[in-house]
């Protein structure tokens, strides 16, 4: 990025998040629109749940089992495939750091990867909370998958998710996805239009 280029679009997400799912198959497209990069940054949820005091959706009397049929039907609108997978909630915690691992050491595999794991999750209902799974879904995007677990290991790893999710918590983020656009908050998918407004004005 030059010097005047304009600020990416940070995007916070949690990879057992389907809203989150949705967002990572629209938003890089969308910020190229405006001449805009992104920056992925995965988060761990339930830091979140736990210091805005709000309950996990599909729990929510009443409430969870309408977000179940959203989920399906935001995925259609907008085009996405998407079925729920059998097992849910989900604690993406290898997920999460490996994606920071490889962050570091290669961007472009780092999305390839971070993109493959919701897939594996979302579309074709594969538990991303086993290190197993994680290792298969890194290694069909060209990852050493003994590189990998040994990596998420590492205290760097491990605190680099950890302060990535204290800070984003600061910021006031309490659900996923989560943008920033110029320092303007958006929370959700279906924030996807407004954030598009306010690339394409320049705010509002």
């Amino acid at each position: 990025m030059t010097a005047n280029a304009p600020a990416p679009v940070e995007f916070f997400f949690d990879f057992s998040s389907p809203y989150s799912y949705i967002a990572s198959e629209l938003i890089d497209a969308l910020a190229a629109k405006y001449g805009r990069q992104v920056k992925w940054r995965p988060m761990m949820l339930g830091a979140a749940f736990q210091a805005s005091g709000l309950p996990l959706l599909v729990k929510v009397p009443l409430k969870g089992e309408y977000s179940k049929r959203d989920f399906d039907r935001s995925a259609r609108y907008y085009g996405v495939p998407f079925r729920f997978p059998d097992k849910f909630p989900i604690v993406t915690l290898a997920a999460a750091r490996a994606y920071y691992w490889l962050h570091g050491e290669d961007c472009a595999k780092a999305r390839a990867f971070a993109h493959a794991v919701f897939r594996a999750c979302w579309v074709d209902g594969r538990d991303i909370g086993e290190l197993g799974v994680v290792q298969a879904v890194a290694a069909a995007v060209g990852v050493d998958p003994e590189a990998l677990a040994a990596a998420i290991q590492r205290p760097e790893i491990k605190e680099r998710l950890k302060s990535e999710t204290e800070a984003v918590v600061a910021r006031g983020m309490f659900g996923a996805p989560f943008f920033f656009v110029d320092g303007e908050p958006f929370w959700g998918a279906d924030r996807l239009p407004q954030v598009e407004k306010w690339l394409a004005t320049g705010g509002f």
